[in-house]
């Protein structure tokens, strides 16, 4: 019995021993560490533009759709990262806390393909103010491929000038002061969604989904389309959404 003692205090060593051991290839980012998102280079680079009070549906609706991409195979998937101008953590409207992956107003940000611009608590306020975001949305619309909104997101989007020659929308019940406050854009109402040449627009909520689905549908066709929507229970048929392509 005076052997026990002993025994379970040389189990015990052995066992912290290989805790130590397996757990040494557990890469563990320290206070203030930056993890840079690895990024495939043949996938499409897809920046989710997010500032505090973002709200939660038109950023993580999209994201859900898009970063599903790297699940299907034979496609050109998406690289799905955020932007910001900080690195600090991003609080959304309903509290959740989000750490940007760049700070579009000092880092070297990789080649973007597709803009999300989600719906924010000041989308149509003092976020229209903000010179360095609005310059950002001019300075990534020279090159990509689609630009796109929910909800209120439109608003930064047009404050910007490059829905000025194309038809758009936005959150129903702000559609009216969508108008107000630009006059001479194209603003469509009764659609979830509008696509115009690059630029694709959508009344947001938990129609964020189907905007983000048609642009799938758009670069994947159908089947890819509807398999996403599958993977998140979605039933997805393009015909009988309400929207607006503009040819």
């Amino acid at each position: 019995m005076k052997f026990i003692p002993f025994l379970l205090l040389i189990s015990f060593i052995f066992l912290s021993c290989n805790q130590k051991n397996s757990s040494s290839n557990i890469k563990i980012a320290k206070k203030g560490t930056r993890v840079i998102p690895e990024l495939n280079p043949e996938s499409y680079n897809v920046a989710f533009l997010i500032m505090d009070g973002t709200y939660n549906t038109e950023f993580t609706a999209p994201f859900d759709i898009f970063q599903h991409t790297k699940f299907r195979k034979g496609i050109k998937a998406m690289n799905t990262f955020t932007v910001a101008n900080t690195l600090d953590p991003i609080t959304t409207f309903e509290g959740v806390r989000i750490l940007p992956d760049y700070d579009y107003t000092k880092d070297d940000l990789p080649k973007i393909d597709i803009l999300v611009v989600p719906s924010a608590e000041h989308s149509m306020g003092k976020d229209l103010t903000d010179e360095l975001m609005i310059n950002f949305i001019k300075t990534t619309d020279e090159n990509a491929l689609y630009m796109t909104s929910h909800c209120d997101g439109a608003f930064p989007l047009a404050k910007s000038g490059i829905l000025d020659s194309v038809a758009s929308t936005t959150f129903p019940s702000d559609v009216e002061n969508y108008r107000k406050m630009f006059p001479n854009l194209d603003i469509k109402d009764n659609v979830l969604f509008v696509h115009d040449e690059k630029y694709i627009t959508s009344a947001g909520g938990a129609k964020s989904f189907e905007a983000a689905l048609y642009l799938c549908e758009i670069l994947y066709g159908e089947e890819i389309a509807k398999s996403l929507a599958k993977g998140l229970v979605i039933d997805w048929n393009l015909e009988q959404v309400p929207h607006l392509t503009v040819q």
